[in-house]
């Protein structure tokens, strides 16, 4: 939860989605919040490593497993915590307290000199890494402050983790690493997934702004009701992945491929992270979409962060692994491959689809973009062309091309098809392309060209065929 503002194309296609996601979470049923529910059952093939489902009488702290943070400042760290966020922190009840329903309530206040007060805590323990060959599981289920439009102005509820070298130094980061798990800004109806690593500015994470990607909450707004958030690290494939989830549905991933070795190595190679909860007000990123100072006048405090429970599994507990996500035989390239169950991306998102099915699609997508598809099997047959499903709502003008490519992002285009506007970003159309042959098992790379910043394709899914 570091100072960053969105990449300007994503905040320009925010700023006009805003009004509409106000009006949809109007338009929905807001289900009454989820009862508290305790940790779910360790799966099997895991190992519970640490959890907290906040149960407790109203009113009383939590466990001594937490920290807590006051003031508005590391002692001897950057000021506003880093991030430009103005409340000050504190462990009074009034900010930080056990509902007595088995939830954290973490609750920003107004105090009538018009000071902003909230709550932040932090896991004492700062080991939480997968053993080399696991998986390591952070989850937890939250309801975002239930305020949205104008009174959410400036309310940036997180729920995230931090490398353990950052303890006691304060200016180490981005180095360190950092995963944004949870983090919502101004009551919009998304879940941002980030991560943090390497130099300030810019760098293999494009700092400020970090790698991230976000997504509405499925179903309800993430405003009106629980959902559970999760981040895995996963150590079990080379190269290493991160993948982001929300209610299950992964929306975000970042391979060790992406990060030279020195800044994964200064990311990874430290003791751990511990995790962190809570609600800022102010400070970059909310003040970056909004597109001015917040909060203002017209945000509205004692709107609570609610925290049912966090937890950590690691994969090897008894019983068998987990199914990989890709099986030893890989994708058949001539199934029906979505877009979004991509192995590692760089500049997309994920969003709803009104494609025919439903279901998802990856968006937000202009030149410079790519996507991966871990072994994709061609057979013996070689495949000669390539069909993809693309809508666009690119002004006149705006247009780009969608290309193939084989095991590298540096290897030539195998093949490639134009687009340009289809007539609106959910006006979907399958393009065909030929291809250059291919048979065997190949890791496939979409990559995205354009002449133009702006985005110019969102992508549901591709296939490859004979003929």
């Amino acid at each position: 939860m570091t100072t960053r503002l969105l990449p300007g194309r994503h905040r320009r296609r925010l700023a006009a989605l805003a009004a509409a996601l106000v009006t949809l979470a109007g338009l929905l049923v807001h289900a009454a919040a989820g009862a508290s529910a305790a940790v779910p059952p360790t799966p099997s093939g895991w190992s519970l490593v640490w959890s907290d489902d906040f149960t407790g009488p109203s009113g009383s702290a939590p466990s001594a497993e937490w920290i807590v943070g006051t003031g508005h400042a590391y002692p001897g760290g950057p000021a506003g915590w880093g991030t430009g966020e103005i409340q000050n922190y504190t462990g009074n009840p009034a900010n930080l307290s056990l509902d007595g329903s088995g939830n954290l309530r973490i609750t920003p206040q107004r105090a009538s000199s018009g000071e902003w007060t909230s709550a932040r805590i932090e896991t004492r323990r700062a080991d939480f890494k997968p053993a080399d060959g696991r998986v390591l599981r952070i989850e937890g289920r939250i309801q975002m402050p239930n305020v949205t439009g104008d009174a959410a102005l400036g309310y940036w509820p997180a729920f995230w983790a931090l490398g353990a070298p950052y303890r006691g130094d304060y200016w180490n980061w981005p180095g360190i690493g950092e995963f944004d798990i949870m983090e919502n800004v101004n009551g919009l109806n998304a879940v941002w997934g980030v991560l943090h690593c390497g130099v300030n500015p810019g760098g293999p994470c494009q700092e400020t702004n970090g790698l991230g990607a976000s997504r509405a909450c499925p179903g309800s707004t993430c405003q009106s009701a629980f959902h559970t958030y999760r981040f895995e690290w996963d150590r079990s494939v080379s190269p290493n992945q991160l993948r982001w989830y929300v209610d299950g549905q992964q929306f975000h991933s970042v391979s060790q491929a992406q990060l030279d070795a020195g800044t994964w190595t200064a990311m990874t190679g430290h003791a751990g992270y511990f995790l962190l909860l809570n609600v800022a007000m102010g400070g970059a990123f909310p003040n970056g979409v909004a597109g001015f100072g917040t909060p203002t006048a017209a945000t509205v405090p004692g709107r609570p962060m609610l925290v049912d429970y966090v937890a950590v599994w690691q994969s090897g507990g008894a019983g068998p692994t987990p199914t990989p996500t890709v099986t030893p035989g890989g994708v058949d390239a001539r199934s029906t491959i979505q877009a979004e169950s991509f192995q590692a991306q760089s500049g997309t998102m994920v969003e709803g689809t009104t494609d025919t099915g439903g279901g998802q699609n990856v968006g937000g997508v202009s030149g410079g973009d790519w996507l991966r598809f871990d072994g994709v099997d061609f057979g013996s047959e070689a495949a000669r062309q390539v069909k993809v499903r693309v809508a666009s709502g690119a002004a006149a003008g705006v247009s780009g091309l969608v290309q193939v490519r084989l095991d590298s992002l540096g290897a030539a285009p195998v093949g490639d098809l134009a687009v340009a506007s289809t007539g609106g970003w959910q006006s979907w159309r399958t393009v065909p392309a030929n291809i250059a042959p291919v048979t065997g098992r190949h890791t496939v790379y979409l990559t995205f060209s354009s002449g133009q910043p702006a985005d110019f394709v969102n992508v549901n899914w591709f296939t490859f065929s004979t003929s």
